[in-house]
């Protein structure tokens, strides 16, 4: 009796499919990702009124609009690693009911100090739910096709989510107080709270070590200084300050480093990032939502401030980039099967890069069909890098670590953001100043009004007054410079993605 070569070949191992049930509780965790990434940025369009309300200088400004990710960034290593500890659904749940609690002490924040702190408080509960998704995410879907169509899913979550949030601000603007753009998370917190409860499963590492106390001390004093160093020196106030942070978070992260490389069961496998593909997904990740949402901050003030638009309608007007967000979910596994992962990320990145140079263009025209089309462009091109380097990313570590690896990729998506608001906000700041030429006799306030920000420029100013033009058009100036150096960014990251990540095409399924 002879053997056929078939039969003597093993077959490769069956990988169990996601069910209904599976796909159901996906829909919990994109709408808790969806939430945090609309509280991001809600408050971009509520700035006026803030400004109008609280009186918030400009460094609280940007500190309300930042410290919520700063915050996020800086605990999601030690909460990816906390909830491969105790439990990603129990932590999701406690950290959803503590959002929902800052939520409500945000909307009625007396002052721009108190708002700060809420924010901050946000931050902290937010922390605890962003690892929870994206690991259980990847306990759910086993099968590789099927995990990338879910974090494609989970992508447009958070981008949808942060472009939806000025739309969502902008509609409560128009009929409540700013604080209504808090309130509306808490129905949101209730229904992740109470679906997640019956439709995750729970589950842990079973090899998960204690949580070294001072890997997560060190992990936040590497990101938090840095940042605040690099908005000290954009915000033109550079000094002694700035430039002890950068070293306190340059010294953290050496410290970090070393520590993780000898501790057993390290917060971060330190490794990973002698990979090229993994360090470049990395990069790709951070780097999309950097451009993203760091443009779409001062790009919503600038559709209020300067084209005239009421919060809704500036709302409405960045929908295009949240539509093609939501496109990425039916091109992604064309884009992979016939490209592969580092040519598809490096395609999305030079997309992305293409319509934020458009996107410079278009807002010195007038007329907004040039700056939906490159809006739309935008969101697609970023959508599919993020999608696919965070599909690397998560993909590169054995499920019992995915709560580690979920805080990697998410720390680069809240250190995006946080740079994109802080380094290109104060780089915006900068080149405002540095346009504007002040009149000399103008009367004080009004010079100081000028100094400070457009925002509280037109606070004090009526519509056609020449000096509220000629801040509008250094706004203006700043804005498309600004577009323009995000753009050289997104092109710089492409072509590294190209040069690093593997691209070996994937059969669709």
């Amino acid at each position: 009796m002879t053997t056929s070569r078939a039969s003597a070949v093993p077959s490769p191992p069956t990988v169990p499919l996601a069910g209904r049930r599976e796909w159901a509780a996906l829909i919990v965790l994109v709408l808790a990702v969806t939430l945090l990434a609309v509280d991001g940025t809600v408050l971009f369009l509520a700035i006026p009124s803030l400004t109008a309300d609280l009186a918030p200088t400009a460094t609280q400004i940007l500190w309300i609009g930042d410290i919520y990710s700063f915050v996020l960034a800086g605990l999601l290593i030690t909460m990816g690693n906390l909830a491969d500890r105790i439990g990603r659904k129990r932590l999701l749940l406690i950290g959803a009911t503590a959002f929902g609690a800052a939520s409500l002490l945000a909307a009625f924040a007396p002052s721009a100090g108190m708002l700060i702190a809420a924010r901050a408080l946000l931050g902290l509960a937010g922390a605890t739910i962003m690892p929870s998704t994206l690991s259980i995410i990847r306990n759910l879907f086993h099968d590789p096709a099927q995990r990338t169509r879910a974090i494609a899913l989970w992508s447009a979550g958070a981008m949808a989510g942060g472009a939806v949030g000025p739309l969502v601000g902008g509609a409560l603007l128009e009929m409540f107080w700013w604080g209504s753009v808090f309130l509306i998370n808490v129905p949101v917190i209730v229904a992740v709270v109470g679906l997640g409860a019956w439709l995750l499963p729970e589950s842990r590492s079973p090899v998960a070590g204690r949580i070294d106390l001072l890997s997560a001390l060190l992990s936040v004093l590497a990101v938090v200084p840095v940042v605040f160093a690099i908005k000290q020196v954009l915000g033109g106030v550079a000094g002694a300050p700035a430039l002890l942070a950068a070293l306190v978070g340059a010294a953290a992260a050496v410290v970090f480093v070393r520590r993780q490389r000898r501790l057993a069961t390290p917060l971060i496998d330190v490794e990973l990032f002698r990979i090229p593909a993994f360090s470049g997904a990395i990069a790709a990740n951070g780097l999309s939502i950097f451009a993203f949402l760091g443009m779409l901050y001062f790009f919503s003030q600038y559709l209020q401030l300067v084209r005239g638009f009421s919060p809704f309608v500036a709302g409405l007007a960045e929908m295009p980039a949240t539509l093609a967000s939501l496109v990425v979910v039916v091109v992604v596994g064309v884009a992979l099967a016939r490209l592969g992962r580092g040519r598809a990320i490096a395609l999305g990145l030079a997309v992305g890069a293409l319509g934020l140079a458009g996107l410079g263009v278009a807002e010195g025209l007038p007329g907004y069909l040039g700056i939906g089309i490159a809006l739309a462009v935008i969101g697609l091109g970023t959508g599919l890098s993020m999608t696919l380097s965070t599909d690397a990313v998560v993909s590169a570590v054995p499920p019992e670590r995915a709560g580690a690896a979920s805080s990697i990729s998410e720390t680069a998506y809240e250190l995006g953001v946080a740079l994109g608001i802080g380094v290109l906000g104060s780089l915006h700041t900068a080149i405002y100043r540095a346009d504007l030429t002040i009149p000399s006799g103008t009367p004080a306030v009004q010079a100081e009004a000028l100094e400070d920000s457009l925002a509280h420029t037109s606070s004090i100013m009526e519509e056609g007054a020449p000096l509220l033009d000629l801040a509008q058009d250094a706004f203006t100036h700043a804005t498309q410079a600004t577009a323009h150096v995000a753009a050289g960014l997104l092109a710089l990251a492409a072509f590294l993605a190209w040069r690093l990540i593997p691209s070996e095409t994937t059969p669709r399924s």
